[in-house]
């Protein structure tokens, strides 16, 4: 076999093609190791705990949720480690679809590619429910307003259409559109917003918490702990925004690293007070709806104080919405620039943003979160964020082991124990989702493999490196 027909079917980028090709879109790099750390703690600090504790309190852990966010956040901080040795090899959009190109090949970064995209969108259309669920209680425990069934719930549930979720995604996406910088300055002053709220959530609640609602503090067992932490491992998905966000950063190889480390560890000290607390104040299973903390809250009957935490929590969750729908158009961006994807919608406008992308995934987010309950929604993707997380621990062990040489601005401590370890857990944590998310998720890979062999694979920039024009305008 020729090295030249040896490099087609491995399709790997090397070191030289780990950024973006002479002539094709890039973005502007505009980012500081302040921004990237505030997308990521913004991304996480508030959209999980704001959605995910009641149901993976009611439903799995009861009470021992909180060691279900320390398990969960101990798994997230060995993958971020890897994560991070791979962001500062390959600082480009695109974050595990791009690293998984570096290391093992095409065929399976189109498949990662593909699962974070399930991970993204799925994952801004739970934020927007929870959004809206957050919405509907505050107006009726604070102004005696209704909404009706039909227009704020999924057919499943009984209503026509989440009308809230909906047009929350149509205002992100009117943001979107704008520079980077922009998202960028709306995101720290909400994150402040977000850090204090969660530290008024604690300081408020404390003095409330009943014991007596600790226990049992394991009622569903070790079991329970296992699969709490697979759900709440929805909860730590930002630090994957950071990696998304490479490509826009003025000094990646340094800043990213930091960022995702930051942003993980911040996380589950926030997350394990704000658990311990909520469960302390209500029973665990009066939390298993959209907006656990509104409901906890709501019982106390504190007055004003109360209100001012909803309130913040709907910022809050505007904040995480606005950043998961910037990390899914970037992964996209990334796709459709090396052609695996259609490629004439990685273009960008005057502002240096893909509009396309945005409007196109703003549109089918809002579709999923206005038609589907969350539950199913929250599996879907930590599902397809697991597998992702798994396949990029695998490739910085590959790495290691094809290119020991190669310049690491960032390295993994304790290779090869750390990767296997995040590995390890990552397996763990997917082996006590339903078989039914399962089986949804075999069918979205099925549909990704049919994609690759039948598009991606013969238009891909491996494949051909300079399309001929007549190609171009085929696929437009």
């Amino acid at each position: 076999m020729t090295s030249e027909t040896a490099r087609r079917w491995r399709r790997r980028f090397p070191d030289e093609a780990s950024t973006p090709a002479t002539g094709s879109a890039t973005l502007k790099r505009s980012l500081g190791r302040v921004d990237l750390t505030a997308m990521g703690v913004g991304t996480i600090v508030g959209a999980g705990i704001f959605v995910i504790t009641g149901v993976a309190a009611a439903e799995k852990a009861g009470p021992s949720i909180v060691l279900s966010f320390l398990l969960a956040g101990t798994v997230c901080v060995l993958v971020a480690l890897c994560y991070s040795e791979l962001a500062a090899m390959v600082p480009v959009s695109g974050s595990a679809y791009t690293y998984t190109y570096a290391t093992l090949g095409e065929g399976p970064a189109f498949l990662v590619g593909w699962n974070l995209l399930l991970e993204f969108v799925i994952a801004g259309a739970a934020v927007a429910i929870g959004w809206s669920g957050t919405l509907v209680s505050a107006l009726d425990t604070m102004f005696g307003i209704t909404l009706p069934s039909a227009i704020t719930a999924s057919p499943s549930e009984g209503g026509i259409v989440n009308l809230p979720a909906v047009l929350i995604i149509g205002v992100v996406v009117a943001v979107l559109v704008g520079e980077v910088s922009l998202t960028a300055r709306i995101t720290k002053v909400l994150v402040g917003v977000t850090i204090g709220v969660l530290v008024l959530v604690v300081a408020i609640g404390t003095p409330h918490i009943d014991v007596a609602n600790w226990t049992p503090f394991a009622p569903f067992g070790l079991g329970g702990i296992v699969g709490g932490a697979a759900i709440a491992f929805f909860a730590f998905l930002g630090f994957d925004v950071v990696a998304a966000s490479a490509e826009e950063a003025r000094t990646p190889r340094r800043d990213v690293p930091f960022a995702i480390i930051g942003t993980v560890l911040i996380a589950t000290v926030l997350y394990a007070l704000v658990s311990a607390v909520l469960t302390g104040i209500a029973p665990f299973g009066t939390l298993n709806n959209a907006a656990p903390i509104a409901t906890a809250f709501g019982g106390l009957h504190i007055g004003w104080i109360g209100n001012a935490i909803v309130i913040a929590s709907i910022i809050a969750l505007t904040k995480g919405l606005l950043l998961i729908v910037y990390a899914q158009v970037r992964l996209m961006f990334a796709m459709c620039r090396d052609r695996l994807l259609p490629s004439n919608l990685a273009t960008t406008g005057k502002r240096s943003t893909p509009v396309q992308l945005t409007l196109l995934l703003g549109t089918v987010c809002a579709a999923i979160a206005g038609l589907l309950p969350i539950d199913i929604v929250v599996e879907l993707v930590n599902i397809g964020a697991l597998s992702a997380f798994a396949v990029v621990c695998v490739g910085v062990l590959v790495l290691r082991k094809l290119e020991p040489n190669r310049e690491r601005p960032f390295r993994t401590p304790l290779v090869p124990l750390v990767p296997i370890l995040a590995l390890v857990g990552c397996i763990l944590l997917a082996t006590t989702l339903d078989v039914l998310t399962w089986v949804r998720f075999a069918v979205w890979v099925a549909i990704g493999i049919a994609v690759y062999l039948g598009y991606g694979r013969k238009r891909s920039v491996m494949a051909d490196p300079a399309p001929s024009t007549e190609t171009v305008q085929a696929e437009r």
